[in-house]
Order: structure tokens, then sequence, then C-alpha cells
């Protein structure tokens, strides 16, 4: 089935403040193991007064749906996901989940600090994906009581070592629904020993609700001059590419299925887009505008536009193949209901 439907733009950022859309997995399967054993699978639901509800299990931190209204006030559900929390741990990996202790890529497992070497398990190909097969995708998170109804914070310690990486990492996201129907998702994190750690959010949107078909007629915009290219591996080349003259020039409004079918050898190697935009700069830092908002997500048909906004200097957009696997995932869903 060739073709494209999958959304995911997703921040890199130690803070961030997002809205926005819909199904996808990584091209190469992981080869995810469970990771403790905890009998308590909760679900928490959040809203704000203006009727946005969003449910979150504590199984990976995953949204496992965002209603929001459309231009009519009518409410559906914009993130892809699975029905109950206990169908997230036999399907896919990522649908929705908090991603650590590095989101994307590591080119073969390795990296250097402090003058030593750390090897990381590998899980995808010759390279470590998402912080490994027991990253924070596939761990029980410790949800802390609030008495608010809009926010929930969750808490994670990755020991020493696991999977790899050095340091006791002392993890809290905090998920919050405002009244100016904005979903807020803040990341802190402190650490005993020096350490890598790029935190991140894994939730598809699509903007069309559930059951709305494709996001090819989403309309973005990135306010980026460059992108980075990527290997096979899908791992950037170091090189910062002008998008001027290619599919990767969203400075305008474009759909996404407006040039995803050119002949482009990026795209070839994303099958579609999987790449980094590297955000403008004004004096050396982000501009006012760009503080606030970095991207734009919009469906004519329903009548949203959210808006990203993050902090930080690149912006990670997605759009791969609906491919056999995905399909079976939600035969699964709809059989096992």
């Amino acid at each position: 089935m060739n073709k494209f439907s999958i959304l995911w733009i997703v921040l890199i950022a130690m803070s961030c403040s997002i809205d926005k859309k819909k199904q996808g997995m990584d091209q190469a399967r992981d080869s995810t193991t469970v990771k403790g054993i905890n009998p308590t699978l909760n679900v928490y639901t959040l809203a704000n007064k203006n009727g946005l509800t969003m449910r979150v299990t504590n199984w990976g931190g995953r949204i496992m749906s965002l209603m929001v209204p459309d231009k009519k006030g009518i409410l559906g559900d914009i993130v892809l996901g699975y029905d109950s929390a206990e169908q997230y741990r036999n399907g896919n990996p990522y649908f929705g989940a908090l991603i650590g202790r590095v989101g994307n890529r590591i080119a073969k497992g390795k990296f250097s600090l402090d003058g030593k070497e750390y090897n990381l398990t590998i899980n995808n190909g010759v390279n470590a994906l998402h912080g490994g097969p027991r990253g924070f995708h596939n761990v029980y998170w410790e949800a802390i009581p609030s008495a608010s109804t809009n926010t929930l914070q969750l808490h994670y310690l990755s020991r020493d070592g696991e999977e790899g990486y050095p340091g006791n990492l002392d993890v809290k996201v905090t998920y919050t629904l405002t009244d100016n129907n904005e979903l807020m998702i803040d990341y802190t994190a402190t650490t005993d020993k020096t350490t890598i750690v790029n935190l991140t959010h894994h939730s598809f949107f699509n903007l069309a609700g559930d059951g709305g078909g494709d996001i090819l007629n989403h309309e973005i915009m990135i306010a980026s001059d460059r992108f980075t290219p990527v290997d096979q591996g899908l791992i950037p080349t170091g090189e910062l590419r002008k998008v001027e003259g290619t599919p990767f020039d969203f400075r305008k409004s474009h759909t996404i299925g407006e040039r995803i079918g050119n002949d482009d050898d990026q795209l070839r190697a994303g099958k579609g887009y999987d790449h980094n935009w590297v955000l403008n700069k004004k004096g050396g830092a982000l501009s006012w505008l760009q503080a606030f908002y970095i991207a734009w997500v919009y469906f004519a048909c329903r009548g949203n536009h959210p808006a990203v906004v993050v902090v930080g200097a690149r912006l990670f957009f997605h759009v791969a193949e609906f491919h056999s696997f995905l399909r079976r995932q939600i035969h699964k869903q709809i059989v096992n209901g």
C-alpha cells in the first residue's frame, strides 16, 4: 500500500509545548522487550474547562487519546493510539510514548564523553534508537499526585548504566492541558554524572481525527532555511543543506502530500520526511516570534491549526509509509477490541 499517512513532529528540547498529529512507526521495528514487573497499569484523564480531555497511561507515559474540538465544536481524537492501556504492551512500541534517554538514533550505538567511549544497546539495525529496547517508552512511570484535573506529573529514575548510558538520571515530565486549549509537555532531568540526554515525545497526530483519513492534505509551515540530510540508516551526515529548491522547503505553507512523491534522494532515504529542520536564528538566537511559534499545521476541513512551541534550535518532522506492520496492529485492535 503506497500511501503516506503519518505525521510526527518531535520537539528536540528539554522543555516543550505542542499541539499536533498522527499515526506512524519507525522504519525498522524495535527489538523491544518489556522492562520490569509492576502489577499496576493505570490510566489518567486530564481535562480543561473547555472540554478538552486527554488520557495518559503510566506505561511509557503514553498519551492514549487527545480529544479536541473542530471549527464546529465537535470533539475528535487527534492522536494515534489503542483503546486500552494493555494493548500498548504488544503494539507499536512508540505510539504516544515518552522517549529517552536519547530520542532518535545514535550511530553504531557508540559515543565518547570525557575521553571515554560508551557502548549502547543496539536495537535498530547497527544503531541505537530512542534510548534502546528498554528505553523510557518501555518502563512504568510513577504518577505524582496532584489536586489539579488538567495536569499530570510523571517521574522515572534511570539508573547508572541503564542501556549503556552513564549516571543516574532523575526525570520528571509534566503534561498540562491549559485553558487556552494548549497541550504543554515540560521535561526536567538531573544527573549525578556527566551524561548525554535528549528527551522527547512520540505521539503521532492527525487533525482529521479518528477515522478521518490520511494527512496528505494537512498544510505545514516551518521557520527553517536548512535541514540535515541523512544516510540510508537515517543517521545525519553532518551537512546542513539549504531547503531552497527542495521538497524540504516549508518556509511557506505546503500540504504534506504536495511534494512527498518527488524524485529526491533524501525523500528516498527517509521513505518520506524523516529529517531534522534547523530553526532560523537572528543575532545568534531564536527570534521573539520563533520563541513562541516555529511550526504550524493546518487542516481546513476541521479548521484545526495547532502551532509548535519549542525551547531549542531543532525540529524533527517525520512522515513515513503506512506499511504492513501498522495495518496488522490496527487489525489486531479491531479484532481483539
